[in-house]
Order: structure tokens, then C-alpha cells, then sequence
């Protein structure tokens, strides 16, 4: 029997995934083998022994202490993809409300609501203070083209919109999913420069840290608008204030509000609605069940952030499971052990990811104690766990 804690609300329809008669669920329960999250901070949480796996109901990771867990040997996965329509849906209304000055228009009519015999009056005077351009003919840049991205690209192509898109290092089910009209930028430079539109979808790292800065800017049309609905430290908030102030940039949309950008009018400030839809937190609660089932079950690995994608179809009576640091000769050391007590060895396959790696190994016959100790005592492996069909 598995045992999973939940530590937020999490959909019922992820939740009745789990077999009533394999697996116990509760908020409160003792040694859970597992950790099902949304938003809890698990930084400040003490994190049983017992745990091998955390799921994230969501993208982002910030929340639970990834290096801790790694050292560990703790599988953490999240949901790529998940909230993918949701966010792709905020992102097209975002590159309304930056041209038309709806909210504009709409806290005028709210201004205006008490003088009833005048508004029709008032509406025809008042009205192209809020004129603002169509998106058709345009052209939007695409920065990232991962789940989120290549769907608010096709969409964009399908209002009309010229769309270029930039991300070196693009997946091939990205690609496969992009569309063939969508033009490929060969450097960021290149895109800011044709783009009317940009819209941010790629992850925040070291490298990616303040990607749109006072030179970025420059380069870009008198005028362009910016949507970010992915991380707030993509954009140098004070570089894109001065841009917004002095008309160079037209607006901004971002999903990460702060006192600084809420001072401005041209940047539009959304409370962090990206992924807040009903449907996404089904979907993002459904594949994180879903990827801690595999996990706990057959040792699958799919969308961890902290160890390789790893599968292999368990045809075998029994399963090994080693996760080590990626250093050399682990696989030889391993293999030596089994072939002392005559294991043999059904099927293998290793996978690293940076500075961690993953074995699953199937055997026919079961591993003794004393193989299994000495497995755990080789340097740089981090846990061992046993599967038996």
C-alpha cells in the first residue's frame, strides 16, 4: 500500500485516479511514500525519510528545495503542458488589451456610470481616446517555443498575425507541433527587431535572467508591446519602466504584479491568473497522479525536473531502481555486484541528467541482502529501491 500525502487541495479528478486498494490519500498521514503539492512551500517543511517522490500540480518548481531533495535521491516532477491552454488563452487576451484599450475604456464607462442622460453624448466624445490597432497583419515574436509558446503561436497565425518565433534549443514534439507558417528567428536581436508583439514563454535561469534589458529595447520598434506571462525576472522591471515611460515600448503585460509597474499606466498588471482556470488545475492534478503512479509502481521517470526521462516496459519478475550521482563507472560497478550472485540481467538502461543519473535494471532472479548492501555502499549512489511484478 502507497501512501500520499496531499499538502494543498488538490483536483478530485487527479485524486480518483489513485486505486482505492493500493494507494491511501490523506492531508494528514504518517511516512507518506510520496508528496502531492500546489502551492505549499515545502522549503520550510521537514520532509520525511519515507518520501521517494514529489509531484508539483503545476509548472513551476520555486516552492519545493530541488538540490535537498536531488541529494536525497527524491524524484520531483511537475506538468508541462498542464496549464498550457490556460496561459495560451491569458496571452492572446493579452495582446487584445494591449492594442484596444479595453481597460481604459472600461474604467471610463465606470467614471461615467452616474451621469446617465449624458453618456451617449460622452461616448461618441470620448471614444478615441481608447482607438488603439488590430492585431491582423501584425507581426508577433515568440520568445520560447515549448508547450505554451507553439500554441499561442498557431493561435496567433489563425487572428492573422505574421508570427516569428526564437528558441534555440526547441524540442522535436515542439516542432512537430509548431506550425510550418510560423518563421524562424536565428537570434533574439533579429525577432525584437520585426516583432510589433512579443510574448515571453521560457523558463527563468541564469541565463535567462533579465533577457529584455535597456539594449533590447532599443532595438525594438517605437511602440511594440510586451507580453510576459512566464517569469517577472525575464524583463529588467526598471529598464522596461524608463522604455514604457519615455513611449518606446506602448505596454506591457505581465502576470507578476509589483508596486513599481502598478505606478505605471502603460503597464497592464494581471494577479497571477495564468494558470487559473478549473481546467488546468484538472489537467496539471491528473498528469502529476498520473507520473507518481508510474514512479511508485514501475520506477518510470517522466517530467522530473531533478532526474532523466527514463522507461523501460517491465516484462521481468523483478526491477532494481539506482539513482546515483553521474560519475564514471557507476553502470560497471553496479553490473559487477549482480554478476557475483549470478543475476542475470534481463534489460538495463541508464540516462543522466547534469550531475545525477538513473538505472532501471530487470533481472529474473531476486537480489540478496547482501548484493543489495553493497550496491547501496557504492560511492555516488544515492538510493536503491526493489520492484518485484
Amino acid at each position: 500500500m502507497f501512501r500520499i500525502q496531499t499538502m494543498n487541495k488538490i483536483s478530485p479528478l487527479g485524486l480518483e485516479l489513485f486505486p482505492r486498494d493500493k494507494y491511501e490519500v490523506a492531508s494528514e498521514i504518517p511516512n507518506p511514500h510520496a508528496i502531492l503539492v500546489r502551492s505549499a512551500d515545502l522549503h520550510s517543511v521537514t520532509i520525511p525519510g519515507s518520501v521517494l517522490a514529489i509531484g508539483r500540480a503545476g509548472a513551476g518548481v520555486n516552492n519545493i528545495p530541488i538540490p535537498a531533495c536531488s541529494d536525497r535521491g527524491i524524484a520531483v516532477f511537475n506538468t508541462p503542458g498542464g496549464n498550457a491552454n490556460a496561459v495560451k488563452e491569458l496571452a492572446i487576451a493579452a495582446l487584445l488589451i494591449s492594442s484596444r484599450n479595453i481597460l481604459g475604456g472600461w474604467a471610463w464607462g465606470s467614471n461615467v456610470a452616474n451621469r446617465a442622460d449624458e453618456v451617449p453624448e460622452l461616448v461618441e466624445k470620448e471614444k478615441s481616446k481608447f482607438e488603439g490597432p488590430e492585431l491582423r497583419g501584425k507581426t508577433l515574436g515568440v520568445v520560447g517555443l515549448g508547450a505554451i509558446g507553439v500554441m499561442v503561436a498557431n493561435d496567433a497565425l489563425a487572428l492573422g498575425m505574421q508570427v516569428t518565433g526564437y528558441d534555440p534549443y526547441i524540442s522535436v514534439e515542439a516542432a512537430w507541433n509548431l506550425s510550418h507558417s510560423v518563421e524562424r528567428a536565428d537570434t533574439l536581436e533579429g525577432l525584437l527587431a520585426r516583432a510589433d508583439y512579443v510574448s515571453l514563454h521560457l523558463p527563468l535561469s541564469d541565463a535567462t535572467k533579465g533577457l529584455l534589458d535597456a539594449g533590447k529595447f532599443r532595438v525594438m520598434k517605437k511602440g511594440a508591446r510586451i507580453v510576459n506571462l512566464a517569469r517577472g525576472g525575464l524583463v529588467n522591471e526598471a529598464d522596461i519602466i524608463e522604455a514604457l515611460k519615455s513611449g518606446k515600448l506602448a505596454a506591457y503585460v505581465t502576470d507578476f504584479p509589483t508596486a513599481e509597474l502598478l505606478a505605471v499606466p502603460q503597464a497592464i498588471c494581471i494577479p497571477h491568473l495564468g494558470a487559473s482556470t478549473p481546467e488546468a488545475e484538472d489537467n496539471c492534478a491528473v498528469m502529476a497522479v498520473r507520473q507518481l503512479m508510474d514512479y511508485l509502481e514501475t520506477g518510470t521517470i517522466k517530467n522530473s525536473v531533478n532526474f532523466p526521462r527514463c522507461k523501460l516496459e517491465f516484462r521481468s519478475p523483478h526491477r532494481l531502481l539506482v539513482a546515483n550521482r553521474n560519475i564514471p563507472n557507476m553502470v560497471g560497478q553496479i553490473t559487477t555486484i549482480l554478476a557475483e550472485a549470478s543475476i542475470n540481467i534481463t534489460d538495463l538502461i541508464n540516462h543522466h541528467q547534469k550531475d545525477y543519473a538513473y538505472n532501471i535494471i530487470d533481472t529474473e532472479q531476486n537480489l540478496p541482502q547482501e548484493q543489495l548492501e553493497k550496491l547501496i555502499a557504492i560511492n555516488g549512489v544515492i538510493r536503491v529501491r526493489v520492484l518485484d511484478r
